[in-house]
C-alpha cells in the first residue's frame, strides 16, 4: 500500500507559477514510479509528468515541457510539480499517483498506476 497526499494547490493569476507537492508514504519500495495527472470535470484525465524515483528519470507530456517540471526531495518522500507561465487552460484538479511495479521502462505519463491521491485544485485566472 502506498499513500499519497497532495498539497499546495490554490488560485494563481495567469502568467504566475505554483508548486504542488505529493507526499509519498507506505510500502514505497526502491523503484517507485510517481506521476502527476490533471482533470477538468467532463474531460479525460491527462498525464502531466512522472518520475522514476530510483534513478530520478523524468517524463513530461510534450506540450507541457518547458513549463512543468517534476522533481523529488532527497528522501524521495515528496514529489513536486513546479508549474510556470500558467494559463486558465491549466485549471484542473491535479492528482498524484504511484506504482511500485512499473520499472524504468514502464514509468511514464501513460502508465497505469495502482495508487492515487485525493488531488489538489489549481485554478488560474486572468
Amino acid at each position: 500500500q502506498v499513500d499519497l497526499v497532495e498539497s499546495g494547490g490554490g488560485s494563481v493569476q495567469a502568467g504566475g507559477s505554483l508548486r504542488i507537492s505529493c507526499a509519498v508514504s507506505g510500502d514505497r519500495g526502491e523503484d517507485l514510479c510517481v506521476g502527476w495527472f490533471r482533470q477538468v470535470p467532463g474531460e479525460m484525465r491527462e498525464g502531466v509528468a512522472a518520475i522514476y524515483q530510483e534513478s530520478g528519470t523524468t517524463y513530461t507530456a510534450g506540450d507541457l515541457k518547458g513549463r512543468f517540471t517534476i522533481s523529488q526531495d532527497n528522501a524521495k518522500s515528496i514529489v513536486y510539480l513546479q508549474m510556470k507561465s500558467l494559463t486558465p487552460d491549466d485549471t484542473a484538479m491535479y492528482t498524484c499517483a504511484a506504482d511500485p511495479g512499473l520499472g524504468l521502462l514502464g514509468c511514464g505519463t501513460t502508465a497505469k498506476f495502482r495508487y492515487w491521491g485525493q488531488g489538489t485544485q489549481v485554478t488560474v485566472s486572468l
